[in-house]
């Protein structure tokens, strides 16, 4: 600058030349820069002699000088601020600076004095921002989510373009109102949203929201509390959730009752235990006033067989219904159309006569799903049981689809369950008129039993008197031979009759247990031949087995011979012996060996072809009554091992 020619110039000089901002004087005339101060030098990149050989242009972006042109034409104050400028440094790099300027004579020219503050990284920070207010709207505008800010007076500051969208309203609506007011109008609804997000939890939560068309939408909402109060609020619309969760929950509802109708039939075979439970059950899930079960007979006669009813309606339980339209078309349309759902009867273009009818029960509309039973599977069709109905008489009434398909899931059960109460009465009859014939066997089978213990007492009877009047006969003779053979017929007939005094003193008397019965003869045996036990032992090893009355007189008799043949030839000359008898049961095959260690059979003989009466009756027991086999064994003594299969009482 010039030389300083007093204080007041020197204090100009010094705060020109030493500002921190850059600064410098131009010719106005010719745009000539004049004088540069330091800072200018520096921030700029040029030397001071540069810059007074340039002039103010130079410092411009080429497309930025027409418009300095363009503003040095315009008139100015003697102080003006021109506002914000590009300046470009020497190395090319563009600055962002704000030019303050003042009209001044500079040695001798109209020259004008420029304060330069940089400003790029200010502009660099407000570009960032700019760029970083872009990102975000451009993210609040394309995710489909409505999103809002709200100062911390509750009042609208911005929305994005889903708000708009899904509510109806729009940001200019609220720029003197209370947009909370508008979307909630009941105070108290109003004032839980506002705590809702004053409290700013990062939770959802659900609000009946007011559309500007006064529609009521599903929202759900969420906050975000900002540094400094205001509040963003996200938000979308559930309307399609709540219809899915309320579509889930009716079915969870329908399915339920399901299971209950269906775990009714399956604990109770009682069919007006499980309708009076249905009609229950189905009015609860409709909230209708009535729901009845309605049976036809052949004539297509009605009763209301089971009733579900809401306090104060009429009740209609066991009540006959002449429905004439009913009998005129045996119920045609319910074969046909299947189910009805009838929002208003005057509407319905149903017959005046089933107008009339539904009128004495205050119906205004109804649900009713016919109940068919399969006839059977070699008659397949169906056969018109009743109707489940489903009465609404407080109003008319819009039905829902899934209400008509969840009646008719529950005819289906109740098919199942008057098809299975049917089964069930039937099983019921036939097992009383089984359980009576039953009697009446049981008591048949009682008399037969006394009818054969009274034969089986009398046969043994008569036997006895047989082997008494033997017993008699043998005292008149002098023959032994004669005597000899009496006895063994004697013995014979006791054997036999020692069966039939078991079987009419036996429980059952179509089988006898011959453990008892063996030791019973053999005994009997040894005292008809005056044998003492201490000088023939008798040794038994019998199972409890049980033989019907032909195999038990078969083995009688064959035991009598054996024993009696030991009796008499095995044990000679008063000689001390021991006979033993077996029996065994193996897998129902009889095993029985009668054993006694005396002299022994002749070596010569043949047994199976002798003169022999005893053992030839053995052999044929054995062989043909039984039909079984029989072997001798000859080691110490004679033994006989018979074998036989087990019989039942039948067989």
């Amino acid at each position: 600058m010039l030389f300083p020619e007093n204080e007041s110039q020197r204090l100009e000089v010094l705060l020109f030349s030493k500002n921190p901002n850059p600064m410098w004087i131009y010719n106005q005339n010719n745009l000539q820069f004049l004088d540069v101060n330091e800072a200018a030098v520096i921030h700029y990149g040029y030397s001071r002699e540069e810059f007074l050989q340039m002039r103010i242009t130079d410092i411009f972006p080429p497309e930025n000088v027409p418009i300095f042109r363009e503003d040095l034409g315009k008139k100015h104050t003697n102080l003006h601020f021109s506002g914000q400028w590009l300046h470009r440094r020497k190395d090319g790099q563009i600055l962002d600076v704000e030019v303050v300027t003042h009209t001044i004579n500079y040695a001798n020219y109209n020259a004008r004095l420029v304060n330069i503050r940089d400003i790029t990284e200010h502009k660099r920070i407000e570009r960032k921002l700019q760029e970083q207010n872009e990102f975000l709207r451009r993210i609040f505008e394309s995710i489909p989510l409505m999103i809002a800010l709200i100062d911390t007076n509750v009042k609208l500051q911005w929305v994005n373009q889903e708000w708009e969208s899904v509510l109806g309203w729009k940001f200019k609506d609220f720029q003197a109102g209370d947009v909370l007011e508008a979307l909630y109008p009941n105070a108290e609804y109003r004032q839980d949203v506002i705590n809702f997000m004053q409290s700013a939890q990062h939770n959802w939560a659900d609000f009946r929201t007011q559309l500007r068309d006064g529609d009521l939408l599903d929202t759900s909402w969420t906050n975000v509390k900002l540094a400094n109060g205001q509040i963003i609020t996200i938000g979308q619309d559930i309307t399609e959730r709540k219809r899915t969760e309320l579509a889930l929950k009716s079915q969870a509802e329908r399915e339920q009752l399901m299971r209950t109708v269906a775990q009714r039939i399956r604990q109770s075979l009682n069919l007006q235990d499980i309708l009076n439970a249905t009609v229950q059950e189905v009015r609860d899930l409709l909230g209708v006033d009535r729901v009845v079960v309605y049976q036809f007979d052949s004539e297509m006669i009605g009763t209301i067989m089971a009733e579900s009813v809401e306090p104060g309606w009429r009740v209609s339980l066991g009540v006959e219904i002449y429905d004439t339209c009913f009998q005129t078309g045996k119920g045609a349309e319910y074969y046909q159309v299947n189910k009805r759902a009838i929002a208003n009867i005057y509407e319905a273009g149903l017959t005046d006569c089933h107008i009339r009818l539904l009128e004495q029960f205050e119906v205004k509309a109804n649900l009713v799903v016919p109940i068919l039973l399969e006839v059977s599977s070699q008659n397949p069709g169906s056969h018109l049981w009743g109707l489940l109905i489903a009465h609404q008489c407080s109003g008319f009434r819009e039905w829902e689809k899934n209400q008509l398909d969840l009646l008719d899931q529950v005819t289906v059960q109740l098919a199942i369950a008057i098809q299975q109460s049917s089964i069930f009465e039937q099983a019921q009859t036939e097992l009383a008129q089984r359980q009576k014939a039953q009697v009446k066997l049981k008591n048949a089978l009682a008399e037969k039993e006394v009818l054969l213990k009274e034969v089986h007492h009398r046969v043994k009877n008569n036997l006895q008197i047989v082997s008494s009047l033997l017993q008699l006969q043998s005292q008149t003779l002098k023959d032994p031979e004669a005597i000899k053979v009496l006895r063994e017929s004697q013995n014979r007939i006791e054997s036999i009759s020692l069966i039939h005094k078991n079987l009419y003193t036996s429980a059952n008397i179509g089988q006898i247990d011959v453990a008892d019965y063996i030791s019973n003869l053999a005994a009997s045996l040894l005292i008809s031949y005056q044998i003492w036990p201490d000088r023939i032992t008798l040794e038994t090893d019998i199972d409890s087995v049980n033989l019907n009355v032909d195999q038990a007189i078969a083995c009688g008799l064959v035991i009598n011979e054996l024993i009696s043949n030991a009796l008499k030839h095995a044990f000679p000359n008063q000689q001390v012996g021991t006979i033993s008898i077996a029996l065994r049961n193996i897998n129902n095959s009889i095993e029985m060996t009668i054993q006694d260690n005396g002299i022994g059979l002749p070596a010569n003989l043949d047994w199976t072809n002798t003169d022999s009466l005893g053992l030839s009756l053995v052999y044929d027991l054995v062989t043909e009554q039984l039909e079984g086999n029989i072997t001798l064994e000859r080691n110490h003594g004679t033994g006989f091992k018979i074998k036989f299969k087990q019989l039942t009482l039948h067989q």
